[in-house]
């Protein structure tokens, strides 16, 4: 069929589908409840990005992940359906709002797992600089609702940006910490020749979970991430530094600032730049899988102390602005 104009219309739709079954090996940890947290963005992100492709007939770069809620784990075995859709649009860019749910393919019935907002950028593959995307025009109340929902997070983001442009992340430390370094592999690479955003937020999924279960001594899970930004694009064969780091603990939560740098293997570490910084709150559980309290971190050098109320204004911040949620209650669908 030729590739006509009518035919990109016909193909250019607000929203996508994915579904297909979870596996053992999309498991983190071995008898684990249900899928890793990095896992599912992995999921999301791929749907989000045929989502956004779909839309604008370009290719397109993940420039912020946030607002992402895991409600409950996905069992290996259920049947996995992530529905992203368009929400806003900008000049060249596309607010894209995401569900997970899974279902017992023995039962057919769909519940909620996690949902969240990701913005995609398209890009010129020529020259790669931004270029202006089709505008999303609401059709129906519930399109105009989630539009109205996505643009009340606008001025909130802006908010938490400033607060973290004020930020030491290098200062002196005695948080718990821990930093993985590798190669960026060939199965890493997205379909622009770069790494997978999915797969970058694997890994900070990972740095996060190694790093809250070494200090808390049990098994732990995430359970929201205030916002992952990307700022530059990470090159197969790039040294890659997934740096994670404890801000602050309350009773329960134990809240990261998790930063991935990427370089040239021959400039050193010391010439790795920052590509993606994440947000993440973990939670400690017993060995059947039940929320426990947190190890306490006290912060006593100052770069500590500052990080620690840090995390507490980007707190505060989503209950200044307080945000129109993305998606209504969850409700439970039967397997077409």
């Amino acid at each position: 069929m030729p590739n006509t104009p009518q035919l990109q219309e016909h193909l250019k739709k607000p929203n996508i589908t994915l579904r297909f079954m979870a596996t053992p090996t999309d498991q983190l940890l071995a008898g684990a409840q249900g899928i890793g947290g990095g896992r599912v963005l992995e999921w999301i992100d791929k749907a989000a990005y045929a989502c956004a492709v779909q839309w604008s007939g370009k290719y397109c770069v993940t420039a912020y992940v946030g607002h992402i809620h895991f409600t409950r784990p996905i069992p290996s075995g259920h049947l996995v359906e992530v529905r992203s859709r368009i929400a806003m649009t900008g000049r060249s860019s596309m607010h894209i709002v995401n569900e997970v749910l899974s279902a017992d393919p023995r039962d057919g019935i769909f519940t909620r797992a996690c949902d969240c907002l990701v913005i995609f950028v398209a890009k010129d593959q020529e020259t790669g600089r931004p270029t202006p995307v089709p505008s999303f025009v609401p059709e129906t109340d519930e399109h105009a609702r989630v539009a109205e929902a996505a643009e009340s997070r606008i001025e909130l983001r802006k908010a938490i940006e400033a607060e973290m442009e004020k930020q030491d992340y290098d200062a002196p430390s005695e948080a718990p910490r821990l930093i993985n370094r590798f190669l960026a592999k060939p199965t890493d690479v997205n379909w622009g020749g770069n790494v997978h955003g999915g797969t970058a937020m694997e890994w900070i999924d990972e740095a996060g979970t190694a790093c809250t279960m070494e200090w808390s001594g049990e098994q732990t899970v995430a359970v929201y991430a205030g916002g992952i930004r990307f700022y530059q694009p990470i090159h197969i064969g790039d040294l890659i530094e997934v740096d994670a780091r404890m801000m602050r603990t309350d009773e329960r939560s134990m809240q990261m600032s998790i930063h991935v740098r990427s370089g040239d293997p021959r400039g050193g570490r010391d010439a790795l730049k920052t590509a993606i910084h994440a947000t993440v709150s973990y939670m400690a559980m017993d060995r059947d899988w039940r929320p426990v309290g947190a190890r306490q971190f006290t912060p006593k050098l100052e770069g500590d102390i500052t990080l620690a109320e840090h995390a507490q204004v980007l707190r505060e911040l989503r209950g200044k602005y307080s945000p129109k949620p993305l998606v209504v209650a969850p409700r439970n669908q039967h397997l077409d």
